[in-house]
């Protein structure tokens, strides 16, 4: 089978051998993968990683082999949609709902990677985290299931609800559906970002308002002329700048919340102690989903409730390099890579 293989900053399109049940127990299911997004996460990895990998976990896909078949909900010839890490449910980590923490959320993964044309899915997999894709939506859409999800949990690490004012600082992907996992919450949501396009789309998926980021001091007054002179209850760091750290302290009110959702290259910058500290903030990071965010993101892109329909670039498996390019130049909002050619 084909599968786009990354190494050293470079991705070409190679055979590899198919991934068999038999090569695991008998258990588990074969998926043909008709489409896969193009996570920032694999962005980061292609840049930093130096060993053969095969990226990609937004997978939608088609189930063509499946054991046992009498224990699964599924059977062969459904279209899913899955999450790639499994959490055991029972360990500390998962007690505490640090569901990314687990050790079996971090071994359990689907092989090879979803820019191949085939993957195996385990069994955990299949009871956890995979789902059917509803009839009223396309492959594109539904991929996005497990982004949303990752902002489903940022907003119930933030205990968004119905009054508080959040503020999301960079409207790509995930910050438009950070805004729209807020709203879905009954949080009010004000976006802003460097880029005026981003800027409009937001004011046209239910967000409160949208702001075309100036300078600090400039943009962080107009927040807080929108959120009564205090400043947003919450701040989503959907950036990847490390510059956006201080727009961050200076528009989040004092008492108030960061939920940091994204690395930066500088890992020395970070939140100031003091700040923290005479200004009782709360700095929150948020990572990944668990399957319950999973089955809610699922249920609500199947009701419309959040729109992914224009946020994405179709590209082909072959054109995969040129898709990372033009994520990385912002030149698309995100990119769905259609690996069936049928």
């Amino acid at each position: 089978m084909k599968a786009a293989i990354a190494e050293n900053q470079k991705i070409s399109i190679q055979d590899m051998p198919q991934p068999q049940l038999s090569d695991y127990n008998n258990e588990g299911a074969i998926v043909k993968v008709l489409g896969c997004g193009l996570c920032g996460s694999d962005i980061v990895k292609f840049l930093h990683n130096s060993e053969q990998k095969v990226l990609g976990h937004e997978v939608v896909g088609e189930i063509v082999d499946i054991r046992p078949r009498f224990l699964s909900k599924f059977k062969i010839g459904d279209k899913v949609v899955l999450g790639h890490h499994v959490p055991c449910m029972k360990c500390d980590y998962c007690e505490n709902k640090n569901y990314s923490m687990c050790r079996q959320f971090k071994e359990t993964n689907i092989f090879p990677g979803g820019f191949a044309e085939y993957i195996y899915v385990s069994p955990k997999h299949l009871k956890n985290t995979v789902f059917k894709v509803p009839e009223n939506l396309d492959d594109m859409e539904i991929s996005f299931m497990e982004p949303l999800a990752c902002c489903i949990r940022a907003v119930e690490r933030a205990e968004v609800k119905r009054g508080t004012s959040s503020l999301v600082i960079g409207l790509g992907s995930i910050g438009l559906l950070m805004g729209q996992a807020i709203k879905a919450f009954y949080g009010d949501v004000i976006g802003c970002d460097l880029i005026e396009e981003r800027v409009g789309l937001a004011g046209n998926l239910n967000f409160d308002a949208a702001i075309k980021f100036e300078d600090n001091d400039t943009t962080s007054a107009k927040i807080k002329e929108m959120t009564c002179g205090l400043g947003a209850d919450i701040v989503f760091m959907t950036s990847g700048s490390d510059k956006a750290i201080e727009f961050a302290l200076k528009s989040v009110r004092d008492g108030g919340t960061i939920l940091v959702f994204s690395s930066v290259p500088n890992d020395t910058a970070g939140y100031t102690n003091n700040d923290i500290y005479y200004r009782e903030l709360k700095i929150l990071g948020s990572y990944s989903p668990s399957p319950m965010d999973l089955a809610l993101a699922h249920k609500l892109l199947a009701k419309k409730k959040v729109v992914v329909k224009y946020l994405s670039t179709v590209y082909s498996l072959d054109d995969i390099g040129d898709a990372i390019q033009d994520t990385i130049s912002n030149k698309t909002l995100k990119a769905y890579i259609k690996i069936d050619k049928e």
